[in-house]
């Protein structure tokens, strides 16, 4: 037998046809329907093959195809329209980021993540961190922020999941070629560095690649370090996403965070704020601490000040599990010369990833973020106060509600989930949808929808997801190599006449994928009522070594395939973003019951909305904030502290009785015979009250106003003058930390006449004795903190200032006065509390000093 050596035969692109490929290479057509129909048209069979990838489509189209397109007349008009959009959106000078409050940033925002969710056709994500990062993206974009992006480009992106026979996860590899990707080398032609980067590793150099990602207006940088220049070894660091042992995450996290500092360094880019989209990048921040060092030659903790004012972290789990720690020895190993460089003990850098209350602590890497950086949120409300909570010992003795963790609430980029049947039905009915997005006045215009064109619209979409499903399991049972008999039975999956409920998710164990399957009988009667029945889609990975997680899927999977649960429950593998997208625009309803209050914000559920889904939910997370009674469903009531047992059986026998005794009588009732009415003004509430609050261009905007200008603010503050602000504010830290000790409040005085009660609309006059020592009293804050007494503590505290009114003595000694309210009646204490504070301090607690009375 001869063997064969192979090459590839690329056709050439028409002359009519280069916007193609222009537009191919920027990611703005996976949310701009029309630029997807375009290549569709191409050829449909070669869309779905390509995985909707208009790069990988190009190079595999017949030049016959193409030649034919050239010339014909209706696709270049389409072209040439689509084209002109594509431009028209990329000069617009109108926009938040050129006229708007985005302005303000001057040099650009750096964005950090370890994931970034586009498209299925780019496999560089795993879950909702990344499909959240890209949507970010996507929306920074938009609002034309001066915004860039900074990840690593993994070989084998996230696994490809398909299940056996037996409901068993396989995790099957993927070998991306990085050419059949709409990336480009981002240093080619570079001399100055040979295209790479190096960034240092134990011994050695390590090198990486960068390609840029265009994603609209902005720009994505991914490293790359599969490259010939590094050892075997260290070609596997961007092998894999969340792949290999607790060294690879190390060095993952190195190349990310320290590689991520110096690619923008190569790139020219001098960013004024550096935003961590969870804690893998923090390792930015010693790298920017070093280069302060070294080549401004500031000592440790003045390049502290300077970079943590820049500094923006954003953090996503209320576990601690879902938070990576190193041991000291493996710190040691990767981080001890770099202590050296930084002029301080090796120790001293330890403990910035510690609370310092336990020295045997691991080094966390959320830690080093919070330490590092001035403004830090969670994704929710919830979420903040969970956070607040969960990290109040890196603050220790600060009040839990003080410790300065605020949320910003996540959102989704509306237009690349909203299918294209709504998104028409909206433009006709409400007008331009996209320019009035953050507007709820606007979305009240759904209440004017005919009932009949919002349902037809709606019911078309199910009966695509119907089809979709089936499809999907026909190729699943084909692979599988199951009968005849048993692939034509796929036609009765499913019916687009019954009440489809949606659940697809990570199958991690605090997300309860089973918990419907709690009471299989009570079960078996709702899927099979003769005449009101229901039917549910499962879709959803498990991390490759969850093996909990892999068995929850092979359970959904299994019990999916019992007598008188099959054809009404399916579960569909190799769940995406493409899948995700179906899902969220089909089904009827979206279920999400997580453990509270472990899901720190959730953004499916988001999807529906817009798409008429209605959500059904326990109410944590995001939903939390989006319930209000008539907008869908509330599973359960919040429980804070019954054990996990009790929750899920509250949760459970929640979830039965809202289908068995409201959702499902709401869904068949048709008064007309024809039409759910009420069903139809659920959906119109739930669209008009999720959908112009949780988007990213709102989320975005309010990291812009709120995170972003602050910082870039700060920093340029603490830049000026050769850093004489940051050395100064420095300086002024290490005085008072010395002279702290001696700050006493020695007596604290009550002036009304009856200490023990007092009248509604009268004051608590104090009076505070307060001993500063060396402290200046220009640099201290003195406060009466008080709330209703509740088990020793109080509920609802706030501080009220009290002025300084004299000097007590020359020997340090201030008198201090204030008058405290009496608005309501009940019991209340106080106490009187100092603080230090700096016109240049960003947080109130950032020395983490406070003396009470």
């Amino acid at each position: 037998m001869p063997t064969f050596q192979t090459y590839n035969v690329t056709p050439i692109l028409p002359a009519a046809l280069e916007p193609l490929r222009e537009m191919s290479f920027n990611l703005w057509w996976t949310w701009e329907p029309a630029a997807r129909r375009l290549f569709r048209h191409l050829d449909p069979e070669l869309w779905n093959r390509t995985n909707h990838n208009p790069v990988r489509m190009l190079q595999l189209s017949r030049q016959s195809r193409l030649e034919e397109l050239a010339q014909d007349k209706t696709f270049l008009r389409e072209l040439k329209q689509v084209f002109d959009e594509f431009e028209k959106y990329l000069g617009r000078h109108d926009t938040y980021g050129k006229t708007g409050a985005g302005s303000a940033i001057k040099s650009p925002i750096a964005y950090f993540s370890a994931e970034f969710g586009f498209h299925e056709s780019i496999p560089n994500y795993s879950g909702g961190l990344g499909i959240l990062a890209g949507d970010h993206c996507k929306s920074a974009s938009d609002l034309d922020l001066n915004f860039v992006a900074i990840g690593l480009l993994y070989r084998h992106g996230y696994f490809r999941q398909q299940i056996d026979k037996d409901g068993v996860q396989a995790a099957i590899n993927l070998n991306q070629n990085f050419y059949h990707l709409p990336i480009r080398e981002a240093l080619r032609g570079n001399p100055a560095t040979a295209g790479l980067i190096s960034v240092p590793i134990l011994d050695r150099q390590v090198f990486a690649r960068l390609w840029e990602l265009r994603v609209g207006r902005v720009s994505l940088y991914l490293l790359d370090t599969d490259i010939p220049e590094n050892n075997a070894e260290d070609r596997l660091i961007t092998a894999e996403l969340y792949g290999g042992d607790l060294e690879m995450r190390m060095r993952q996290e190195i190349m990310l965070g320290i590689g991520g500092v110096k690619a923008l360094a190569a790139l020219g880019i001098q960013p004024a704020v550096f935003h961590m989209n969870e804690g893998h990048s923090a390792f930015l921040a010693l790298e920017r601490i070093r280069l302060n060092v070294v080549e401004k030659k500031l000592d440790f903790y003045s390049a502290l000040q300077l970079v943590a004012a820049a500094n923006v972290f954003t953090t996503h789990t209320p576990v601690p599990a879902g938070n990576d720690s190193f041991p000291r020895e493996m710190m040691r190993k990767y981080f001890g010369n770099f202590a050296k460089e930084l002029n301080i003990p090796f120790d001293e850098l330890f403990s910035f990833g510690q609370t310092r209350l336990d020295p045997n602590d691991p080094f966390s890497m959320t830690i080093l973020a919070l330490r590092l950086s001035r403004h830090a949120n969670g994704v929710s409300k919830l979420h903040g106060e969970v956070s607040r909570s969960l990290w109040k010992d890196v603050w220790a003795g600060v009040p839990v509600h003080e410790v300065p963790i605020t949320n910003i609430t996540n959102g989704v980029h509306t237009k690349t989930w909203m299918a294209p049947e709504f998104a028409a039905l909206y433009d006709k009915h409400l007008g331009t949808w996209e320019e009035h997005l953050t507007e709820p006045e606007f979305w009240r215009g759904v209440f004017d929808i005919p009932d009949a064109q919002l349902w037809d619209t709606h019911q078309r979409l199910k009966l695509r997801l119907i089809e979709f499903v089936r499809d999907r399991e026909r190729r699943r049972r084909e692979r599988l190599g199951e009968s005849p008999e048993s692939i034509r039975r796929v036609n009765r999956i499913l019916d687009p006449e019954i009440l489809t409920v949606g659940f697809a998710r990570r199958f991690a164990t605090y997300k309860r994928a089973t918990l419907l399957f709690s009471d299989k009988e009570r079960l078996k009667r709702l899927l099979n009522d003769a005449t009101r029945p229901v039917q549910f889609i499962f879709a959803g990975k498990a991390h490759p070594r969850d093996e909990a997680g892999k068995a929850l899927i092979q359970e959904v999977y299994r019990l999916s395939h019992e007598a008188g649960l099959e054809n009404r429950i399916v579960f569909l593998d190799d769940y995406d973003s493409y899948i995700a997208r179906r899902l969220v625009q089909g089904v009827d309803l979206w279920l999400n019951h997580p453990l509270r209050p472990l899901e720190a914000s959730g953004t499916s559920g988001m999807k529906a909305a817009p798409n008429g889904g209605i959500n059904l939910s326990v109410l944590d997370g995001w939903w939390r904030e989006g319930y209000n009674g008539s907008n869908g469903w509330a599973i359960g009531a919040e429980i804070n502290n019954g054990t996990t047992e009790f929750q899920n059986e509250v949760d459970a026998s929640s979830l039965y009785q809202l289908l068995e005794n409201q959702i499902v009588p709401l869904y068949y009732a048709k008064p007309d015979g024809k039409l759910p009415l009420a069903w139809l003004q659920l959906m119109r509430e739930s669209i008009r009250s999720v959908t112009p609050v949780f988007n990213t261009q709102r989320m975005v905007k309010e990291y812009t106003e709120q995170l972003y200008i602050p910082a870039a603010r700060s920093y340029e503050n603490f830049s000026r003058d050769g850093c004489g602000a940051a050395t100064h504010v420095s300086q002024w830290k290490t005085q008072i930390r010395k002279d702290w000790p001696a700050v006493k409040i020695s007596d604290v005085q009550i002036g009304n006449k009856d200490r023990q009660s007092i009248l509604v609309g009268e004051s608590l006059e104090i009076t505070a004795r307060v001993h500063l020592g060396a402290v200046d009293p220009q640099h201290v804050r003195v406060e009466a903190y008080h709330g209703e007494v509740d088990n020793g503590d109080i509920r609802n505290p706030s501080a009220t200032l009290l002025n300084q009114t004299g000097n007590a003595d020359g020997n340090g000694n201030y008198i201090y006065q204030g008058a405290v309210p009496a608005s309501e009646s009940g019991t209340y204490g106080f106490s009187v509390r100092v603080m230090p504070t700096h016109p240049c301090l960003m947080q109130t607690h950032e020395l983490r000093l406070i003396t009470w009375s």
